[in-house]
């Protein structure tokens, strides 16, 4: 890292945004994470979005308690104020507009999961981060669970894989959106872009995603709504098949994630291509469409 960047907060309505502030700016914290610190931060908020709306206040407190962070009236008081900037806002439909905001002021951004909840919106942040060659990537905190990282560095070639976890539904954030990304995520982190088409099936207790890449290789989403809430992972080599249970580690996810994402922002080359995210907000898409239509998707 070069130097400590000043690091803007947008959207405190999601328990991402004291989690980030807390790694960045408590030193002394067993996992921090060196190169940057919040300075400044907008609330945001949905009105009509429960798990927004009603938590803001709280979250918006809990960054305020890391000390010298300036809570501003908007957007693009934050990016003025910052050298880099976390879009974190739970909601994702209002990441078109926030961005739209920021964007001319060319600052470094990463984006929250999810992106969008629509490939238009993607296409038209992607197209955006272009015009004012802004540094852009997206993630979910699952990519970066330490023993998925540990996984897949170690893996042979994989001719397909299982993800699984939660899979809760949300009705501003329909269908995989709101918490079956986190799979999506982990799906794209061991088989990479190339997916042809999809076919879903949801049921009140749970969802079925299944992938074929153009190469053949087979991806499944297996989302849940009781019982069993953790993230995991069935990578099948050629030879062999190993399971990973994504989030058993010492190490947050969060702060793996803030580490790519710092390193993004000094560098200015995201260890994520956005057309990779252009294709999971489609990928999503396309199974939100399988999973009413019952029929097969192409994306």
């Amino acid at each position: 890292m070069n130097k400590e960047l000043r690091v803007g907060l947008i959207g405190l309505d999601t328990s991402h945004a004291p989690a980030f502030t807390k790694l960045l700016n408590d030193v002394s914290h067993p996992h921090h994470v060196a190169g940057g610190r919040v300075v400044a931060a907008f609330p945001g908020g949905s009105p009509d979005f429960g798990l927004s709306r009603d938590r803001v206040e709280a979250f918006t407190a809990q960054v305020q308690a890391e000390g010298d962070v300036s809570i501003l009236s908007s957007p693009a008081a934050v990016a003025e104020k910052s050298d880099a900037i976390i879009l974190a806002s739970v909601d994702g439909r209002v990441h078109l507009q926030q961005f739209q905001e920021i964007a001319p002021f060319g600052k470094p951004v990463f984006i929250d999961k999810p992106f969008a909840t629509t490939s238009a919106d993607a296409h038209a942040i992607a197209a955006l981060a272009k015009q004012y060659d802004i540094p852009l990537m997206s993630s979910s905190i699952l990519r970066y669970g330490q023993p998925l990282i540990e996984a897949l560095e170690s893996a042979e070639s994989l001719v397909g894989a299982d993800c699984s976890g939660p899979m809760d539904l949300e009705e501003t954030q329909p269908g995989l959106l709101w918490y079956g990304i986190h799979s999506v995520e982990m799906l794209y982190a061991a088989l990479g872009q190339g997916c042809e088409h999809v076919t879903a099936i949801s049921t009140p207790d749970g969802e079925f995603v299944t992938g074929v890449w153009k190469d053949g290789r087979i991806g499944t989403v297996r989302g849940y709504r009781g019982g069993k809430k953790n993230f995991g992972a069935l990578l099948h080599g050629e030879k062999t098949s190993r399971y990973v249970d994504v989030m058993t580690h010492p190490k947050p996810a969060y702060a793996g994630l803030l580490e790519s994402v710092l390193e993004m922002f000094q560098t200015k080359k995201p260890s994520i291509a956005i057309d990779e995210t252009l294709e999971i907000v489609r990928f999503i898409e396309a199974a939100n469409q399988s999973r009413q239509s019952g029929e097969r998707v192409n994306l």
